[in-house]
């Protein structure tokens, strides 16, 4: 017997025996013929980042990858070109100034806490944005990271903020929220759209969700909004605010959730939330119901980026293609022996226009693969800690996307077939 199929086999046995949930999937083994990635270009350093803060944006056809960092005791937001280097370096407002305090009383501080940053466009222009501990919502423009605009927020901040677009007519916002449960969104010039609050502690990014007219042919629409959700002693809460702020609908999942994210289906979009139990459960937007809850592993799982009607899922030594629709496993690959692998992304790797995934470990281990699972590209960053996503960009100037790995210093590594 072949020992993939000898594999696949023993993990569904083992499922079953544990009682956790296991549906029918397609268990794909490495392939020895697949491309081999090295290492093609890498940063400098990012102080005051472990890699997760950063993102990558679209200017003009061009990639930048921007991150939090420190620069000269001030915090900053710095980006580079990847396989060219540094664009531009902006100080961030509410830093310390050159007294090195931050309200100017000559109290030593440090720099400021930041949130993640987080990317996207308003009114067709490409931003980055981000929160700080003070409770400022910061907007650059990525062209050439000049401040857009500051607006105050009613709480402490340092929530990564979210952007898109709720009436799903374009015009996007940015939704930030505070670790007190505070919630802003505003346009792209600042000025605000609605203000409102939620019952308990914000620790994870809001999601913004688009609305969803006519899903799979039902009379009734789902109206697009915010989704908050706030740490508890179990779950947590998860909230749904309308395009005006108006909370639509309050749950409480199943999972205590440890990443989320939000996925359009023909059944309409569903906000997915990855466990600390290893399970992922889906809640239905237009009503915060449970759509499917499905068992992965016993321990936490890191949803990832939506393709093809599929979530990628990351957990220990595992990647996961879960069916938006009902649950199912679609397919699971293997990597890392123990190592956990942090949430999966998708971009283009191959030239041929078809997406692909990538998938990165916390020991720098790299796999690309199909939508069907199947691996090819594969590589390393060797001696290194990662803990954030990959990242996709043309580094070399071939055409086609490298996988960008950002270890624990800040350090932005490009692999390349």
């Amino acid at each position: 017997m072949d020992r993939r199929v000898l594999f696949a086999i023993l993990i569904l046995f083992a499922g079953g025996a544990t009682g956790v949930g296991v549906a029918t999937f397609a268990f794909v083994g490495l392939d020895d013929a697949n491309a081999e990635a090295t290492v093609v270009w890498e940063s400098e350093p990012a102080p005051g980042d472990d890699g997760t803060g950063a993102a990558t944006v679209d200017v003009d056809g061009e990639t930048l990858v921007v991150q939090p960092t420190v620069e000269d005791g001030d915090r900053a937001v710095r980006a580079v070109v990847p396989g060219d280097g540094r664009a531009w370096t902006t100080r961030i407002s509410g830093t310390p100034g050159e007294s090195g305090d931050d309200e100017g009383d000559g109290n030593e501080t440090g720099p400021v806490d930041v949130s993640r940053l987080a990317t996207g466009t308003l009114d067709g222009d490409p931003v980055v944005a981000l929160t700080t501990g003070p409770g400022r919502l910061v907007v650059l423009n990525a062209a050439d990271g000049e401040e857009r605009f500051v607006v105050d927020l009613d709480g402490s901040g340092a929530v990564v903020p979210a952007i898109g677009s709720p009436t799903g007519d374009g015009r996007n916002v940015v939704a930030a929220t505070t670790a007190d449960g505070s919630v802003l969104a505003v346009a792209g010039d600042g000025d605000p759209v609605f203000a409102a609050s939620v019952d308990g502690r914000v620790e994870r990014r809001p999601l913004v969700v688009g609305p969803d007219p006519d899903p799979d042919g039902r009379d009734e629409s789902v109206p697009g909004g915010v989704a908050v959700s706030t740490a508890g002693s179990g779950p947590g809460t998860v909230h749904f605010l309308d395009e005006r702020g108006e909370v639509r609908w309050t749950t409480t999942p199943t999972v205590t959730a440890v990443g989320w994210n939000v996925a359009e289906t023909r059944r309409g979009p569903v906000l997915t939330l990855g466990g600390s139990n290893g399970n992922l459960e889906a809640l239905e937007v237009a009503d915060g119901s449970s759509r499917y809850e499905v068992g992965l592993q016993d321990r936490p799982v890191a949803v990832g980026d939506v393709d093809g009607g599929q979530v990628l899922v990351g957990g220990v030594g595992s990647v996961w293609a879960v069916n938006l629709l009902d649950g199912e496993v679609v397919w699971k690959q293997q990597f890392g022996g123990q190592t956990r692998v942090n949430a999966p992304a998708v971009g283009e790797l191959t030239g041929d226009d078809t997406p692909e995934s990538a998938a990165v470990n916390r020991e720098g281990e790299v796999l690309g693969l199909t939508r069907n699972g199947e691996v090819v590209v594969r590589g390393s960053v060797p001696e290194t800690v990662v803990y954030a996503s990959p990242r996709f960009a043309d580094a070399n100037g071939d055409g086609t996307d490298e996988v960008l790995v950002v270890d624990r210093d800040g350090v932005v590594r490009a692999l390349s077939t």
